[in-house]
């Protein structure tokens, strides 16, 4: 049984309109019947669009220079570019194989253009031991679902179109076309667990099971239908569940939900924003913690890349925000400044527009952020006004007025960021 072109055929008919196709090559075993079949298949459909084969060059092996030789050979051979990116790995506590697969994905990401679709080679066994490593996480749904058929990635598409072909049925058409590859050691490393799972695991299932990888993935497909119908039901309580600032969840719409109902809009909620899942625990801080606090409380729940903190009755996720800098920022007021660390910028124009010039300013033009008990005296009012009080009644959550960049002319506040500036006479105070 070998990879008939039936199968990329019916893929390619069904995917989104791709203007590029790119294939994931290390130069193994299933990339190479992938790539081979691929050309093959786009020959005989008259498929004129420009195939890409990308190879990530990781350094991890010795022998990764002599992947590329190999790689250049066969790509030769099939008339299809080839593109090779090089990446260092950086394990990073999460592990040298997860660190290894984050690297090799963000390259891919890279190569891509928009509406690129880039297609890999992972099969039927592939995704027998994606769904036991996610059962021996602990994953919901959305884990369980593993590897997608195709999905949104990086400016385009992810499509995996042998995901119904087991992997013997890759040897064979490697086989009949006498195709040539390469071996990664790594593959054979019974230290990385989904190699463990590959050569002590599955072999046995197969054997008290036969076609276990088969039933495995049909597991892996039922959980993914029911995770499109989780998914509905999210985003329907999602429209109900907005808050008033945007991007936010509804606190005491989210209370008002049954607790698994309510973990379920929460991870779709995350996942749309491009962010991890939470652990159990994690999840339960949020149910347990953020949503039952007094309306005076800002509670943060984190993991590792994402915080949830609540304002109100909204609640916020994000990435980890960096903390503001300690030290004045000196600026001239006739330039852009960025501020380091932040990715925030400060535009002069329209500090000028209302008048705060660098010809009126008495005195040095730092940039500071708050300590506390700060004032600012605005257009138009005899007297200053509390910087707190401004951001509270404006609903500017803690986490923001933290980071609110404020300028200062000598000791005295003339703008905090572009949203509250001075009455222009403080300028000439600041000496």
């Amino acid at each position: 049984m070998a990879v008939d072109f039936s199968l990329l055929d019916d893929f390619l008919s069904d995917a989104p309109p791709a203007g590029r196709l790119l294939v994931a090559f290390s130069g193994g075993l299933d990339s190479h019947v992938l790539l081979h079949a691929l050309r093959a298949t786009l020959d005989r459909r008259g498929d004129t669009r420009p195939l890409l084969a990308v190879h990530v060059h990781h350094g991890l092996q010795p022998q990764a220079d002599e992947w590329i030789v190999h790689c250049e050979t066969v790509c030769a051979a099939l008339g299809v570019s080839l593109s090779v990116a090089r990446v260092t790995v950086t394990e990073a506590g999460q592990g040298l194989e997860a660190a290894a697969r984050e690297a090799r994905y963000r390259a891919l990401a890279a190569a891509m253009q928009p509406r690129d679709l880039l297609l890999t080679a992972h099969h039927q066994d592939d995704q027998a031991e994606t769904l036991l490593l996610q059962l021996l996480r602990g994953a919901g749904p959305a884990g369980l679902a593993a590897m997608p058929r195709l999905a949104p990635f990086g400016p385009g598409w992810l499509g995996r179109p042998l995901l119904d072909r087991p992997r013997r049925a890759l040897e064979a058409h490697a086989r009949d076309a006498g195709l040539a590859w390469v071996e990664d050691p790594s593959n054979t490393d019974p230290r990385f667990d989904r190699n463990y799972l590959r050569q002590e695991i599955l072999p046995r299932l197969a054997e008290r099971w036969p076609g276990a990888s088969a039933r495995l993935a049909a597991a892996a497909a039922n959980q993914a239908d029911a995770l499109e119908q989780l998914d509905a039901l999210a985003r329907e309580d999602g429209e109900r569940g907005r808050g008033e600032a945007p991007g936010t969840l509804s606190v005491q719409a989210l209370r008002r939900l049954r607790r698994g109902r309510c973990r379920n809009l929460l991870r779709l909620w995350l996942r749309d924003k491009g962010l991890a899942a939470p652990p159990r625990g994690r999840m339960d801080a949020i149910l347990d913690e953020a949503l039952t606090a007094g309306p005076d409380r800002v509670p943060c729940v984190a993991w590792p890349g994402v915080e949830v903190r609540r304002y109100r009755d909204d609640l916020y996720a994000m990435q980890p925000l960096p903390a503001p800098p300690r030290e004045p920022i000196p600026w001239d007021l006739r330039s852009p400044l960025t501020i380091p660390g932040l990715g925030l910028g400060l535009d002069p124009a329209p500090l000028a527009a209302a008048g705060i010039t660098p010809e009126r300013c008495a005195g040095p033009v730092t940039v500071r952020f708050r300590r506390g008990g700060e004032r600012i005296r605005l257009p138009g009012r005899g007297h200053s006004a509390a910087l707190k009080t401004l951001m509270q009644a404006a609903g500017m959550p803690p986490w923001e007025r933290e980071r609110l960049p404020l300028v200062y002319v000598g000791e005295v506040l003339v703008a905090a960021g572009t949203r509250w500036m001075a009455d222009p006479a403080a300028c000439h105070h600041g000496a």
